[in-house]
């Protein structure tokens, strides 16, 4: 009994101080928030009400923040008590988690009035008129608006320019796509968005000295009641240069620019391009492919920026600056300029990494890597890279079977497309040929080795800043093992399954990738990503030969049957912010691989997995599936093994800045994998049409420390749902019991990564 009336009192002495306002300074009051009335007649309640929503937002400044009828954060503020030293707990938690009192005496309550004022009459309302007062109960204060509205003005006819100069003409060509519209409300931010967009359209054009600026808008409201005429005009104060129309005269180009050295070095000409101290870095017909802009061209902004785009995407320049002059010639003409600084043509770079993998390996790599930026003189990217690391599991079965890697790779990258045929790009961004030629040897500790080689040829291409393409006409893998140890032949012995890992194997063919993203956009509170891919492996050598399996030996080259297989995937992620420090983070991955002509199954390093640190948290790397079959009745000492040619995986996470360098999370992980055909090796496993109802779910909290360069993250998870067990009792929530030592033995799991996990 009293140490319920304890928990009582210090929970009323809590929401008391919640109120915040026994620490006021004498004579203050805190303001608690304002209220905004809209009064009249000649608008719909619904109208009304969307009206006030608006204008309170408007309304500075803005009380302290409350939850559940409380001010938490003002209680803070008032428990830190006088804070001398600028760090320390005591400052972050009156800085951090607290917030200073908002007092009445710093609401200015005629500027408030103002500004509902003016925005009443920038939508329209011209006949508005408002007043504010303050209303106190007892240390508390609010502000009250009324603002009564007149009736909205609306458009009743545009008219542009109708004189016979140059500029008026194409200003009247550009009302097609105007924002403004007759019948429509009059708004001050429509008209001032109109002036913009005519001067991009007329920069379009050629008018490079024009600006927004030089748009006059006329309102005449006497034309009738509650009505206005716009009258747009070019203000006459514009200067000449702003009324002409430029073609493009000279292009000059400095490839090898610096301020240091402005001494003209070579001259040389190139179709409609005069290039100044070359010095045969740079090939000329790089800037044809790059510079949109040719010899009387008319002037527009479009080609302006596409150019700009391009130079920078070379991958070869560090700085690159541009002016537009008026051309000493006869006409209306400029002159381009590009002055392009290099980077150094070549490099290198020791990287130390730290790294996991889908298979909760975590280990440290050593890469050092080698480039030529300018290797035939065309913006050529050549890179030569070897690496060597070491990977362990901290949990799972692989625990204590170390990995050892280490390999190399060259590649080359033209920043053109490479093709029988000629293949033009209108994207600002560069399109690339890339071609990879690698080699890795990983040692799997007391188990085996294996080579693998990989070598590639394709293209890569943005359409803009979102949307961007990887197409590679083909992708040849070539796996060899060796060294096999008699414990991994054991194990096969008495798992098949893992034979799988040790085969040799041929995968060759076509793959192609699309990525949807709008994530850029750090201001937007909903962000998505999207990435779908094929992989065509054998399609065409299937085809030449009539591989069947079915019907006879599966045809090799070079002693090594050929795989083919159909795999597709894909991949949605979005994203809602809360706030800056807070937001919401969800994913899911669809997938499915089907094998035939010369294979009756899907190469192991296709298959699909799940479980893990970046997948399934709740459940350890490739221990789930497929389907309700339970893998942990394996008889062996390694390697879960559970692979699938169906996957479906949903994960969500909320994440929250905490203090400083640490944020937490909240998750749920969800999903399986399944296999197309039936295996009496593993029950269960097929796909059927209750697939829904072999879902594995996992909960968990973690921890990310963000270190800027590196973000280390914890997590623990366990599982709610375990599609192995019986139909009726998959859902384990009655036996969580975390008091329970075996249950935790058996239930949580602790995940070390590197990286946030999607």
């Amino acid at each position: 009994m009293i140490k319920n009336l304890i928990i009582v009192f210090f929970l009323a002495l809590f929401v008391a101080a919640c109120g915040g306002t026994h620490n006021l300074p004498e004579g203050e009051l805190l303001y608690v928030g304002a209220k905004v009335s809209v009064k009249d007649t000649n608008v719909s309640r619904k109208e009304r009400k969307a009206l006030e929503s608006t204008l309170i937002k408007i309304i500075r400044p803005l009380p302290n923040k409350k939850f559940l009828g409380m001010r938490p954060k003002l209680f803070f503020y008032n428990l830190a008590g006088e804070v001398k030293k600028e760090k320390g707990f005591r400052h972050w938690l009156k800085n951090t988690l607290g917030e200073a009192p908002v007092l009445l005496s710093k609401v200015d309550l005629e500027y408030n009035r103002s500004l509902l004022q003016n925005f009443s009459e920038n939508n329209g309302y011209f006949n508005t008129r408002t007043s504010a007062d303050s209303t106190r109960h007892g240390k508390k204060a609010a502000a009250e608006y009324k603002v009564t509205l007149g009736k909205q003005y609306k458009i009743k006819s545009i008219q542009y320019p109708a004189d016979s100069s140059a500029v008026s003409s194409a200003v009247r060509q550009t009302q097609h796509q105007s924002l403004l519209r007759v019948g429509s409300a009059y708004n001050l931010e429509v008209i001032k968005a109109e002036r913009v967009r005519i001067d991009a359209r007329l920069k379009d054009n050629g008018f490079y000295y024009f600006n927004a600026e030089y748009v006059k808008v006329q309102v005449d409201s006497t034309v009738g009641k509650y009505d206005v005429d716009l009258i747009l005009k070019v203000k006459d104060e514009a200067p000449v240069a702003a009324k002409t129309a430029y073609k493009i005269n000279k292009i000059i180009i400095y490839p090898n620019y610096s301020i240091n050295n402005d001494t003209l070095k070579t001259f040389e000409k190139y179709k409609d391009f005069t290039i100044i101290g070359n010095d045969s870095l740079f090939k000329p017909r790089i800037f044809d492919r790059t510079l949109y802009f040719k010899k009387d061209d008319l002037y527009n902004t479009t080609d302006h920026n596409l150019s700009l785009n391009r130079l920078v995407n070379l991958g070869t320049l560090k700085f690159v600056k541009n002016q537009f002059r008026v051309s000493d010639t006869i006409g209306n003409y400029l002159d381009a300029y590009y002055y392009l600084t290099p980077l150094p043509q070549k490099s290198i770079r020791v990287e130390v990494l730290a790294k996991t993998n889908s298979a909760s390996y975590t280990g440290t790599e050593l890469k050092i890597n080698w480039s030529n930026r300018n290797t035939f003189h065309g913006a050529e990217l050549l890179s030569i890279s070897v690496f060597g690391g070491l990977e362990v599991q901290l949990g799972g079965k692989n625990n204590g079977f170390n990995v050892y890697r280490f390999g190399g790779e060259t590649s080359l990258v033209w920043p053109r497309f490479i093709a029988p045929f000629k293949i033009k790009s209108s994207s600002g961004f560069v399109p690339r040929t890339n071609t990879t030629i690698g080699y890795e040897f990983q040692n799997r500790q007391q188990l085996y080795s294996l080579q693998t080689s990989k070598a590639s040829f394709g293209y890569a291409w943005k359409e803009n800043l979102r949307k961007e393409h990887l197409f590679n006409i083909t992708e040849i893998t070539f796996a060899s093992p060796q060294d096999v140890t008699d414990l991994y032949q054991e194990q096969v012995a008495l798992n098949p399954s893992l034979k799988n890992v040790i085969e040799k194997q041929l995968i060759f063919g076509p793959t192609y990738s699309y990525t949807y993203t709008n994530e850029i956009n750090q201001r937007k509170k909903n962000t998505f990503y999207y990435k779908g891919s094929i992989d065509l492996s054998g399609t065409i050598a299937g085809l030449i030969t009539g591989a069947d399996i079915n019907k006879k030996d599966p045809i090799e080259i070079l002693g090594i049957p050929f795989s083919q297989f159909i795999k597709v995937q894909s991949e949605f992620k979005h994203t809602y912010k809360f706030s800056n420090q807070s937001l919401l983070k969800s994913r899911i991955i669809a997938g499915a691989a089907f094998a035939y002509g010369n294979s009756d199954e899907i190469p192991y390093s296709k298959q699909f997995f799940i479980g893990g640190t970046n997948s399934l948290r709740a459940f350890r790397s490739r221990a789930i599936g497929p389907g309700t079959y339970d893998g942990s009745n394996e008889i062996s000492q390694f390697i879960p093994d559970q692979s699938g040619d169906v996957k479906l995986e949903f994960n969500t996470e909320y994440r929250a800045h905490i203090y400083r360098f640490i944020n937490g999370a909240l998750f749920m992980d969800a999903g399986n994998i399944w296999l197309l055909y039936k295996d009496v090796n593993k029950p269960g496993s097929q796909l059927t049409k209750d697939f829904l109802n072999e879902i594995a779910v996992g909960v968990g909290t973690g921890l990310r420390f963000d270190f800027s360069f590196l973000v280390l993250r914890t997590d623990v998870a366990f599982p709610i749902r375990k599609p192995f067990l019986p139909n009726g009792q998959r859902w384990v929530l009655d036996e969580i019991d975390f008091g329970s030592g075996s249950w935790r033995s058996e239930n949580l799991i602790f995940n070390l990564a590197i990286g946030y996990p999607f």
